[in-house]
């Protein structure tokens, strides 16, 4: 083994392609640079007119992906996936790795093409690969541009590039040397991956090359190939043709240490300033329903949700020591989400307090699950359900079903020790507990889950959190849910919870959405349980 294949080794199938009789040919990587760096230019911003200089973690992706070589002298890696976050130069680097592969890449009547979701999109790194021709005098003498058409042609060896979208006509039955997928994350579907993946086959050295940031459709077929790549960069697949490049904040990353904005944005103080980053975290941080795209965009994260309602980080940030004794005979109201009969069901208590004064409202929660449901979830690698009800953050009924009468007897246990004026229910399977509760003395509103009677307490939910005006005790069970919640926006911005979108329970919120709804509706008074007693909220 020579010197620079023995360096080259990064990863588990490196040694596996070394077995295969691949080595590391330093020089055709630097070829690679050399061409970018020598004949490509910058069109637009701030560098416009200027060289293309590679930065370092360029020069590393590209050195590492075309030096590696099979034994019969073709390139090792065949479909490669580059994960990268938003404003690192990564569509710029496509139109120059395009003109490198239409130009430069020994390939007699190579066909390279540009693909997007939309013809407009595609364009982009035409458009820029275009302008890199116009500003070299040896590129534009010997490439043609046709504007119309999105077409490059390279008289000298019968090559042409051109652009590719979802919709367009024109994927099937191409005989393509090169495939530049951009922004994968944004194909509706497979249908035409699929079809460009296999329209090499008759090349001798195909290359298809997916240059994407993170996103949030878990189905997609961007996400299948992050996976594999992720599971090939790992060694748990065996896949020597499958080259990665993934530069991304993990999940045990701090978001708000600038070292973590580097990780996933090794551009950062070059193609975007560090101050202009630390204003896009700023406001991700400020407005939750913005949390997501900055986690996607500018930190490559993959999500599980489109849009999570909340922010964890504010959350986190509205717990405070408070002795819940101080509770014991205060007014406060209620929202009850009864389950179906194998689910969480839960009942939040809502003590309005005066933020004012530096008093947060006070959230205490309460929730039930069969235990044999429990069991089923820790199976399954879930724990946390089991953990929960050791704490007694959670309680857990006998067999596979929720029992309505515990439920009861604990709610009106809970109306022995406070004052619950009012109890908001989702009219959905709580007839029959609503009426039992509603003989036992307490004062039972059916609240339906529409735009109408959830947009207002959910926006002032989101207030409360903002603004540091709630104490939800930090009960974990609620945090989780916290997390789970996926909004729906009708066209005139109002919002309501859509348990269907979310991967997992959001009960909890939705029930201290009800009460917080309560509170609004009925308590006209400002004055906090702390300054009077005996008060008439309704």
């Amino acid at each position: 083994m020579d010197r620079a294949t023995k360096k080259a080794i990064q990863e588990p199938n490196d040694k596996l392609a070394i077995a295969e009789g691949c080595t590391f040919d330093t020089l055709a990587g630097q070829r690679v640079i050399e061409f970018i760096e020598r004949f490509c230019k910058h069109s637009k911003g701030q560098f416009a007119g200027q060289p293309f200089l590679l930065l370092p973690w360029q020069k590393t992706l590209l050195t590492r992906l075309f030096s590696w070589k099979r034994a019969d002298g073709t390139r090792r890696f065949r479909v490669a996936y580059i994960g990268v976050s938003k404003k690192q130069g990564k569509s710029c680097m496509v139109s120059a790795i395009s003109l490198y592969l239409l130009v430069a890449d020994n390939e007699s009547g190579a066909a390279v093409a540009s693909v997007a979701n939309t013809r407009k999109q595609a364009s982009i790194v035409f458009d820029e690969a275009a302008n890199m021709v116009r500003q070299n005098s040896q590129l534009s003498q010997r490439i043609d541009i046709n504007e119309t058409i999105k077409r490059l042609s390279f008289k000298d060896k019968l090559s042409n590039y051109h652009v590719f979208s979802n919709d367009a006509p024109g994927a099937d039955g191409q005989n393509l040397s090169a495939v530049l997928f951009d922004e994968l994350h944004r194909q509706p579907n497979r249908k035409l991956w699929d079809v460009l993946k296999y329209s090499g086959s008759a090349r001798r050295q195909p290359l298809i090359i997916s240059i994407t940031t993170a996103g949030s459709d878990q189905q997609s077929i961007c996400y299948e190939q992050y996976k594999y790549a992720k599971d090939v960069q790992s060694g748990l697949i065996s896949d020597t043709a499958f080259f990665t490049f993934i530069a991304e904040a993990s999940a045990a990353d701090d978001i708000r240490d600038p070292k973590t904005w580097h990780k996933a944005n090794p551009s950062l103080g070059v193609t975007q300033s560090i101050e202009d980053f630390a204003k896009d975290f700023n406001e991700a941080i400020n407005v939750p329903a913005k949390e997501n795209t900055f986690r996607q965009l500018r930190l490559n994260q993959w999500t599980e949700i489109d849009r999570r309602w909340l922010s964890l980080t504010k959350w986190d940030e509205c717990t405070s020591p408070f002795d819940i004794e101080e509770l014991k005979g205060k007014p406060c109201v209620a929202g009850l989400d009864l389950s179906s009969t194998q689910d969480v069901t839960a009942f939040v208590l809502f003590f309005p307090c005066d933020p004012k004064k530096g008093k947060p409202h006070i959230v205490l929660p309460f929730f039930w699950l069969p235990e044999d449901i429990a069991k089923a979830r820790a199976l399954k690698g879930f724990n946390s359900l089991q953990t929960w009800n050791k704490q007694g953050h959670l309680y857990l009924t006998d067999g596979d079903t929720v029992d309505y009468d515990f439920i009861r007897h604990k709610i009106n246990e809970l109306g022995d020790i406070y004052d619950i004026q009012q109890i908001d229910c989702d009219p959905w399977n709580c007839t029959q507990l609503a009426t039992q509760l509603i003989g036992d003395g307490f004062c039972v509103n059916n609240v339906r889950q529409g735009y109408q009677s959830m947009n207002e307490p959910m926006k002032e939910l989101e207030r409360m959190i903002l603004s540091k005006e709630l104490n939800h005790l930090a009960n974990p069970v609620l945090r989780w849910m916290s997390s789970n919640v996926v909004i729906d926006t009708d066209p005139v911005g109002n919002i309501k919870p859509n348990k269907e979108k979310g991967s997992e329970k959001i009960d909890g919120i939705v029930a201290l959405v009800m009460a917080i709804g309560r509170k609004i509706h009925t308590i006209e008074s400002t004055d906090s349980y702390y300054e009077t007693t005996g008060i008439d909220f309704f």
